[in-house]
C-alpha cells in the first residue's frame, strides 16, 4: 500500500484559499471573458498591475534582508520592465509621466508598505500568488488573446508585443512553477507554525483587494456589449443565408 501523499505548505494554503480563490476567478471571467481580447482593456489591466508588482520587487529587497531568506522573485520571474515594456507598447512612452494609481491600489500599495514596516515576511504571500498567477493565469489569458484576435475583427497579430508580462523566455512554464513552489515550501519549513497561519491568513486579504483592483479595470463591460452585438449579428447572418440556401 503506498504511502499518502505528505501535504505541503503551498498545498495547506491552496486548500485554505479555494472559497476566495474561486470568487476572484469568477470575478475576472465575468470582467475580462469577451474583454481579454481588447488592448485597451488589456492595457488598463497592466496599468493597474503595474504599481503592485513594482512595490513587491522593491520591498523584497527588505524582506530578504530583515528576514533572512532568499528572494523568491529571481531574475527569471521579475516582471517590472516586462510592465513598463507592455505599457510603453500600448500606451506609448511617455505614459509614466501622466501616471497615478487608482484609489483601488492606492489602498493595496498603503497595505503593502504597511506590511513592509511592521510584518515583512507576510509580503511573500502576495509574492507567491500574484506570480504563480501570471505563470498560470496569465499565461493562458495571453494565449486566448492570440487566438481570439484570430476569429474576431480586431487587428491581428501573432507577435509577442504587449505580452511580455506572460512571457517567461525560454523557460519551461511547468519547471519553473515547481521551482517557485519548491522554495515556498522550503522558507514555509523554517517559519513558526504562526507565521503560517499568518502568510495563510495574509493571502485571504490579498484576494479581496486584487479583487477590488480588478473591479477597477476600464473598459470591459462596453466590450461585453460589443461583443454580444456583434456575435448576434453573426448568427442573423448566418441563419439568413442558411435559410435562402435552403429554399
Amino acid at each position: 500500500m503506498s504511502e499518502a501523499k505528505v501535504q505541503t505548505f503551498c498545498d495547506k494554503m491552496r486548500i485554505a484559499t479555494r472559497e476566495v480563490h474561486n470568487i476572484s476567478n469568477d470575478l475576472v471571467v465575468a470582467k475580462l471573458a469577451f474583454g481579454f481580447h481588447n488592448d485597451k482593456v488589456w492595457a488598463d489591466g497592466v496599468l493597474a498591475f503595474y504599481d503592485i508588482f513594482l512595490q513587491l520587487e522593491k520591498s523584497m529587497v527588505t524582506v530578504r534582508n530583515n528576514c533572512g531568506i532568499d528572494n523568491l522573485i529571481t531574475p527569471d520571474i521579475a516582471r517590472t520592465k516586462a510592465f513598463e515594456n507592455d505599457l510603453n507598447y500600448y500606451l506609448g512612452n511617455d505614459w509614466i509621466k501622466n501616471h497615478s494609481p487608482r484609489p483601488s491600489v492606492v489602498k493595496y500599495l498603503s497595505h503593502l508598505k504597511e506590511l513592509e514596516q511592521t510584518n515583512p515576511i507576510l509580503l511573500i504571500a502576495y509574492v507567491y500568488h500574484l506570480y504563480l498567477g501570471l505563470m498560470s493565469g496569465g499565461v493562458i489569458l495571453k494565449k486566448k488573446r492570440q487566438f481570439m484576435k484570430k476569429l474576431l475583427p480586431f487587428k491581428n497579430n501573432d507577435s509577442n508585443e504587449g505580452n511580455n508580462i506572460s512571457d517567461f523566455g525560454f523557460n519551461e512554464i511547468g519547471i519553473l512553477k515547481k521551482q517557485f513552489r519548491d522554495k515556498m515550501n522550503e522558507i514555509a519549513d523554517g517559519l513558526s507554525e504562526e507565521t503560517r497561519q499568518q502568510l495563510i491568513d495574509e493571502s485571504k486579504v490579498m484576494y479581496s483587494l486584487n479583487d477590488e483592483v480588478i473591479r477597477s479595470i476600464k473598459g470591459a463591460n462596453a466590450v461585453v456589449a460589443k461583443t454580444i452585438i456583434y456575435t448576434a449579428t453573426i448568427a442573423v447572418v448566418v441563419g439568413i443565408l442558411f435559410y435562402i440556401y435552403k429554399r
